[in-house]
């Protein structure tokens, strides 16, 4: 019981780790939805970070790729980031780049979970039947799953990293299933272009398009809806076959 709970405590530690090691070090990071009770303005950094990067040349692509894989391990949203690539770079190459960063931070948070805290969780659940068998069935079914839930801005990208580490999922369908985050970015990055001014990100007199915002919306519901029966329908296949089993 000793090494579960240091293992957990390395796993914690580490994340604090990074997250602490990343704003002392004045390293820009995105902006997070949170009140802002300190007088620290993520918002301002973030704007600072991109303006940054939009005179660094051809290097600011690697630039905007490695920031975006700082902030998804470290645990920072990047809704905002998301939204600049299209200032910076445009749609095309914005779209491009944000998938990037997206897909290897969120690839490397995966690992995280599932090589210092997996151990710890298969350990937790090895004698509950119920619990194992469903997360049989979610690592059976993982890309259909993780594909489901890219597509759905309901559930939170980075903590959705690290949980996926703690299942069974292949780290193969893991990766595939990124493609589900392809329509979104595409959509906020293009929302971010219509900006055209780093100054307004994140504000009121930010531009938008509602056809792109509603459809954002109307795709989320949908995916949010499929990810909730077909998780409920596995789960409750497998619960039959533990009991059938017992």
């Amino acid at each position: 019981m000793l090494d579960h709970h240091l293992t957990l405590r390395k796993f914690l530690s580490l994340l604090a780790i990074g997250a602490i090691a990343l704003l002392v070090t004045a390293t820009p990071v995105f902006a997070q939805d949170l009140p802002n009770t300190t007088g620290f303005n993520p918002q301002e950094l973030l704007r600072s970070a991109l303006e940054s990067i939009n005179n660094l040349g051809p290097i600011g692509a690697l630039a905007f790729i490695l920031l975006y894989i700082i902030a998804t391990v470290a645990f920072l949203p990047g809704s905002i980031i998301t939204l600049g690539a299209g200032v910076v770079f445009g749609v095309v190459f914005g779209s491009l780049y944000v998938f990037i960063g997206a897909t290897l931070g969120a690839t490397a948070a995966f690992l995280v979970g599932r090589y210092l805290a997996r151990g710890w969780v298969a350990q937790r659940i090895q004698g509950n039947a119920k619990f194992s068998a469903i997360d049989r069935a979610v690592g059976e079914e993982g890309l259909k799953i993780v594909l489901l839930t890219r597509l759905s801005p309901v559930f939170p990208f980075n903590l959705l990293n690290y949980a996926y580490g703690l299942t069974q999922v292949t780290l193969k369908d893991y990766v595939i299933g990124s493609i589900g985050m392809i329509p979104g970015t595409i959509m906020y990055v293009y929302i971010g272009s219509l900006a055209g001014n780093l100054a307004t990100l994140g504000t009121g007199d930010q531009p938008s398009n509602p056809t792109i915002t509603w459809t954002l919306r109307i795709m989320g519901f949908i995916a949010t809806v499929a990810v909730t029966l077909y998780v409920t329908k596995i789960a409750r296949k497998a619960l039959d076959g533990a009991i059938e089993n017992n």
